[in-house]
């Protein structure tokens, strides 16, 4: 493909390019470009925020470059300040190796795994080798003016908070990394910008060509309002059930499901807008639990979610929570996981989003006393079994 078209497929959905003219002058050169994008394991599953870099990601194998799916197990244990108004918890190297195990196996989901097209590397390959020598010389590439030139950290200095100098280090061994795998493009979300061009600092300090930066706009959760993330309670993991990703996308806003249309799939968003709006989320829906998990999930859970929510049925399959008649309400629904957590159960009881066997319930003390249905929001339901009845 020649260079003008493969910029117009690299340039979908993209937020900027540095620069654009790189990125031609390396096209131009007629051979496989050495694409990097790193994922820290922080968590065992990956969701569909981190598939807008992975699709990206496919996008460019197609166009027949080199893919480096960087798995920061390193870098992971230290944590990714951006973004972040206090310290990350630090993880210890068992659970970031378990996560990276996952992140593995879910990639190729993506990601075309048999071509050669693709490298999974670990940044540990390289960084712990470093000696004390060779990481001080690292700090020699940046300052500490530049560090606190940077969002998050210049915030929390202002208020008196803590920043370790551990977290300033984080930038610098993403940098290194984009030396050791001599990158052309790393590819990164919005908030990612800084670590991404410190990369390009690196390589010129190490007299390598510059990589191109690319990044992606951060995928807005099924809240409407934060970036989607496990820590915030607002995603949707591509190995979740199918039944909770349908209902997940069913909730969205309709603004919002035009925007997952744009990053996730590769639909006409013209053709979309003329579908009404409950339609085209069904439709969204079904795209998705195709690509996940498979065809036939997808058709079963539209079929189940018009026989439950338009005919007001209840789903003919649901989780069984047994109760000795003694635990309220609030209980139930976080040990159940109906809620993720004590504040989201008392949340939705003040909405009157809850009841037990058709009847709102009002009180957060309420104990069921009988066998009966519980159902929490819109999709989520529970049998409930009471010992005795």
């Amino acid at each position: 493909m020649d260079v003008n078209k493969q910029v117009e497929v690299i340039k979908r959905g993209a937020v900027d390019i540095i620069s654009e003219d790189e990125l031609r002058k390396k096209l131009g050169e007629n051979r496989p470009l050495k694409i990097k994008a790193g994922f820290d394991p922080t968590a065992p599953d990956l969701h569909l925020g981190h598939t807008v870099l992975l699709r990206k990601l496919r996008q460019f194998q197609d166009l027949g470059h080199k893919v480096y799916f960087l798995i920061g197990d390193l870098t992971g244990q230290i944590g990714d300040p951006t973004g972040r108004s206090e310290k990350r918890k630090q993880l210890t190297r068992e659970e970031v190796l378990k996560n990276a195990e996952s992140y593995k196996r879910q990639v190729s989901k993506i990601l075309a795994t048999e071509s050669g097209s693709l490298e999974i590397r670990f940044n540990s390959e390289w960084l712990s080798k470093i000696d004390i020598f060779g990481l001080l010389s690292l700090t020699t590439h940046s300052s500490v003016a530049q560090m606190l030139a940077r969002e998050d950290f210049k915030k929390r200095y202002v208020n008196g908070e803590d920043i370790s100098i551990l977290e300033f280090m984080y930038p610098l061994m993403q940098g290194y990394d984009s030396v050791v795998l001599e990158a052309d493009v790393e590819l990164g979300g919005t908030d990612q910008i800084f670590n991404l061009l410190v990369g390009r600092d690196f390589q010129k300090n190490f007299k390598q060509p510059q990589q191109v930066v690319i990044t992606m706009p951060l995928l807005i959760g099924t809240d409407g309002a934060q970036k989607m993330s496990k820590s915030f309670g607002n995603y949707i993991g591509i190995n979740e059930p199918s039944k909770e990703i349908f209902g997940k996308v069913m909730s969205i806003s309709d603004e919002l499901m035009l925007k997952y249309y744009e990053l996730l799939t590769d639909q006409n968003l013209d053709e979309i807008k003329k579908m009404h709006p409950k339609e085209a989320k069904v439709n969204l829906a079904k795209i998705l639990i195709t690509q996940y998990h498979s065809e036939a999930a997808a058709e079963k859970e539209a079929l189940e979610f018009e026989r439950v929510f338009s005919q007001k049925e209840i789903p003919q399959d649901m989780p069984e929570y047994k109760t000795d008649g003694r635990k309220n309400i609030v209980l139930i629904l976080t040990e159940s996981k109906l809620t993720a957590s004590g504040n989201e159960a008392r949340r939705l009881i003040k909405q009157g989003a809850v009841s037990f066997d058709n009847q709102k319930i009002e009180k957060e003390d309420f104990i069921p006393k009988n066998n009966g249905i519980l159902k929490a929001g819109s999709r989520r339901f529970l049998k409930i079994i009471c010992s005795g009845n």
